[in-house]
């Protein structure tokens, strides 16, 4: 009897996603205008009310963040409301890289773009978001960014993209990794069918900088894209540690 061959095959991950759209005139560093610091303080409040209505969120690591960057935060990405419990305890508001796509949705998009994103076709040589982003480094910006490009389909860390190790190495900012967990939709949503507030938990870690260097730039940037996860994998209960498991 070939027992590998009754085994069953373990689930494939679909691939990473790549924007079906190409809007090149909307990529940009938000200019920060009176009207639009105005309205990311209020945003922020509106999003601190929203979290604690809807979520349970704990926070860990955060007595000593800086109030101003260079800074890049790179975070873990498991469900919808990864963004909104990360600023209900962030003491700023900071800037972030956006997926394209969330610009055309219904007067969310409109939101998100009037607090200023600095909006990303994923998958793609998207070399303005990365100028913007690299302009914004250069303005002592707070930058957030999901190195993984997606919110996991697994509920764990999958393979990060090279764009935060690039920006890393090219800007020479430190990175502050935070990790979340307890956003997944399922438990989300599932709690608020129960009326309950889902428990979720954010812990920040050491900043650090990336130093070390290959004999090549793609070698240079796998090895700092490795770095990163790794930090994040490290703040992460083993069952989200995924493709990062030790």
């Amino acid at each position: 009897m070939n027992i590998m061959a009754s085994m069953p095959d373990k689930p494939s991950i679909p691939p990473k996603p790549v924007s079906e759209v190409w809007r090149p005139e909307l990529v940009r560093l938000p200019k920060m205008s009176r009207a639009r610091r105005s309205f990311r303080i209020f945003a922020h409040g509106l999003i601190k009310f929203v979290a604690r209505t809807f979520l349970n969120v704990t926070a860990e690591g955060l007595e000593d963040l800086p109030s101003k960057g260079p800074l890049m935060i790179a975070i873990n990405h498991i469900g919808d409301s990864d963004v909104a419990a990360l600023i209900s305890v962030l003491p700023f508001t900071p800037d972030a890289l956006g997926k394209i796509e969330l610009y055309d949705l219904p007067i969310l998009g409109k939101l998100i773009d009037w607090y200023g994103v600095i909006w990303l076709h994923r998958g793609r040589a998207d070399m303005r978001a990365l100028r913007a982003a690299l302009e914004g480094f250069a303005e002592s910006r707070i930058i957030v960014i999901a190195p993984e490009g997606r919110y996991s389909v697994t509920g764990a860390l999958e393979e990060g993209n090279g764009g935060a190790a690039f920006l890393a190495y090219k800007s020479g900012v430190p990175i502050l990794p935070i990790a979340i967990t307890g956003t997944e939709n399922e438990k989300v949503y599932g709690s608020l069918k129960k009326f309950r507030r889902a428990r979720v938990h954010v812990k920040a870690g050491k900043i650090f900088k990336l130093t070390e260097q290959a004999s090549g730039r793609q070698e240079t940037v796998s090895l700092g894209t490795r770095q990163i996860m790794q930090a994040l994998a490290d703040l992460l209960p083993e069952e989200y540690r995924g493709a990062y498991s030790k």
